[in-house]
């Protein structure tokens, strides 16, 4: 479960997102909005990159708190950006290396993921060589690394072609089925009838709701 209490994100005098008190059962969740309405703002918020007022928490007979308990949070909630940008001179090799010893995961699974979506041939190369979209399939691969409690997808449909978006659908509905991994994904895309969501958060105004 996440526990948001009085959460506000202001960037200087401005507010840019408030969540008012709000749990959020395991599952998965679809967030809607328009353009610049705060989505990535929260996702950000949530995956530790954003500094906000108020307070998160993670789980439910010992919640983890984000501003005490930030590295054991962190550890339980991966996250891919829209427009992912690493270091141009970094491969993919080194990326994964490095999320599998912070998230203490299998890097031979990484690989297994990135050869289904035909970029582990370019495992040695620098991502600076990428195409948009190679470093995209990479991003989502990163975010499914290790035992996450939850994983936040942002525009995750965005510059994949067909084949690699019924994967990715395909990953999200076995890991939430098999493994019980909580989502919490932000598309202005259509899943179609790829993913079940348990439920629709909204922001409007500034504030992110659960959607009617």
């Amino acid at each position: 479960m996440l526990q948001f209490r009085k959460v506000e994100k202001y960037y200087g005098a401005h507010l840019a997102l408030t969540v008012p008190d709000l749990e959020l059962q395991k599952g998965m969740y679809w967030i809607q909005g328009e353009n610049g309405s705060g989505k990535t703002t929260f996702l950000k918020m949530l995956a530790g990159l954003h500094p906000f007022k108020g307070e998160i928490f993670l789980g439910y007979e010992k919640p983890l708190s984000i501003l005490k308990d930030r590295n054991e949070f962190l550890k339980k909630v991966n996250y891919a950006e829209a427009e992912p940008l690493y270091p141009p001179f970094l491969t993919a090799k080194d990326l994964v290396e490095l999320y599998a010893a912070t998230k203490k995961a299998d890097i031979d699974a990484a690989k297994q993921q990135l050869e289904e979506l035909h970029i582990l041939d370019a495992y040695h190369q620098p991502v600076g060589t990428y195409s948009s979209g190679m470093v995209k399939k990479l991003s989502l691969v990163l975010a499914f690394m290790g035992n996450p409690d939850w994983i936040l997808l942002d525009e995750p449909l965005i510059t994949i072609d067909v084949a690699a978006v019924e994967l990715v659908c395909k990953w999200i509905n076995d890991w939430h089925a098999r493994k019980g991994i909580s989502f919490l994904i932000s598309s202005h895309q259509s899943f179609a009838d790829g993913l079940k969501f348990t439920g629709k958060l909204s922001v409007v105004e500034k504030k992110l709701q659960v959607a009617s």
